[in-house]
């Protein structure tokens, strides 16, 4: 328990310089990357909505319009 909490820690102790110096560069194309995504999902082709939209309902959630 004790490590776990330490990791996390240590982890989330990290992770704030790293998102601090990243370029714009990269955190535009994080963005363009989640534009797409939901492109992706959310789009007009029902061939990828089908795939995404699962029966069993495991998945990327899609849009509902």
């Amino acid at each position: 328990m004790i490590i776990s909490m330490l990791y996390r820690t240590t982890r989330a102790l990290l992770s704030v310089p790293a998102v601090l110096l990243r370029r714009d560069t990269a955190k535009e194309a994080e963005i363009l990357v989640l534009r797409h995504e939901n492109v992706v999902c959310c789009g007009g082709n029902s061939a990828v909505r089908s795939a995404t939209s699962s029966p069993t309902g495991y998945g990327w959630p899609c849009c509902r319009r």
